[in-house]
């Protein structure tokens, strides 16, 4: 799969380098500002089963 993105990028090595820094960031800012916040609430991380005892 990588490869194949490599592959279909314009430009050099140095621009392809460049290109694919920008769209891992791009995906990271996408996950962290709306994926993330949407799917928070449906996961079960404050569902906790610990007694006060």
């Amino acid at each position: 799969m990588y490869s194949w993105i490599w592959r279909h990028l314009p430009g050099n090595g140095w621009a392809k380098a460049l290109i694919s820094l920008v769209l891992i960031i791009a995906v990271v800012y996408v996950l962290f500002q709306y994926v993330f916040p949407w799917a928070e609430p449906l996961l079960p991380f404050n569902d906790v089963t610990v007694d006060n005892q």
